[in-house]
């Protein structure tokens, strides 16, 4: 018999789920299906207001990827995908929060099935510069547990006017740490690649050995950018072009596109507004033969 996958967890500090909330959910449900192929199942009751439903590769909670929901009544802000962070002690970081600067938008609360066990504890907050966010205790609801392939969740990134000014949010309250040395658009932190070699990818240092050291503790981008801050999301796809085709048929408009030395990405608007990445992983052709002589050994 097979062993039961191991359960994808995630330290204080690290980018743990993402969700939409649009009015639109049918339509998004219908969008993001044959953008990404997508399979969906609803987490709230029938009988109860607002719906819950969560993104999946087979329709299980072994292959969660993301929700799409609907918002909270009197809503009437920007729909966004948002990025939920996870923190140990979900209280004692939402004080952490208020005391670094940030907003407190909504304190935390129990979220999950009326009358069933809590998914977690979730708490709207905002950083100094004004990017909101979710802080995320987990219950039931670990996180995302399908991340970097094709159709699933691929990184979060921190578009912000000032870096510096951010990393004295960030750094003290999820322990995130900046280093020239990985690239300046990468926030890490410390001990998250032990944390993955221990659980869901024991392979990560043997296959990332010839990349500077800390890259497996990178978990967001953090980089300059003009206007508001924002967090924004990629998804990882096979093609760039061709998901960007797709995404343009279903509505969608396509913003701008850029190859860089390891991706080609896509950057679209959805037909509800919120502004997503298309990422195809695209490395150089010695990292693909390094990491295939590495793969036998």
């Amino acid at each position: 018999m097979a062993d039961a996958p191991t359960t994808r967890t995630y330290p204080h500090g690290v980018p743990s789920w993402i969700d939409l909330e649009t009015h639109e959910v049918d339509a998004a449900l219908a969008f993001y299906g044959e953008l990404l192929g997508w399979r969906f199942t609803e987490k709230v009751p029938p009988a109860a207001p607002g719906r819950y439903v969560v993104a999946s590769r087979d329709g299980t909670d072994a292959t969660s990827i993301a929700a799409i929901a609907t918002p909270d009544p009197g809503f009437d802000g920007e729909v966004m995908w948002h990025t939920y962070l996870a923190v140990d002690d979900i209280t004692a970081t939402a004080e952490r929060v208020t005391a670094l600067g940030g907003v407190v938008s909504s304190p935390p609360e129990p979220v999950g099935p009326p009358g069933g066990p809590a998914a977690g504890q979730m708490a709207r907050i905002a950083d100094p510069q004004g990017a909101p966010s979710r802080l995320w205790q987990a219950g039931t609801r670990p996180g995302a547990q399908a991340v970097n392939a094709p159709g699933t969740w691929n990184f979060s990134s921190l578009l912000t006017p000032d870096v510096d000014q951010a990393l004295r949010f960030y750094g003290p309250l999820f322990g995130w740490e900046r280093s020239d040395d990985l690239g300046a658009g990468m926030a890490r932190v410390p001990g998250y690649g032990d944390h993955l070699a221990r659980t869901v990818d024991p392979a990560i240092h043997e296959r990332q050995e010839h990349v500077p050291p800390g890259f497996a503790d990178v978990v967001a981008g953090i980089a300059p950018a003009a206007g508001p801050a924002r967090w924004s999301v990629a998804f990882a796809v096979a093609d760039r072009d061709e998901s960007a085709a797709t995404a343009e048929r279903g509505g969608a408009t396509v913003l701008a596109t850029e190859d860089s030395e390891w991706t080609k990405e896509a950057t679209i608007r959805d037909p509800f507004g919120a502004e997503l990445v298309l990422s195809q992983f695209a490395p150089p052709a010695e990292f693909l033969e390094a990491e295939a002589q590495a793969g036998q050994a």
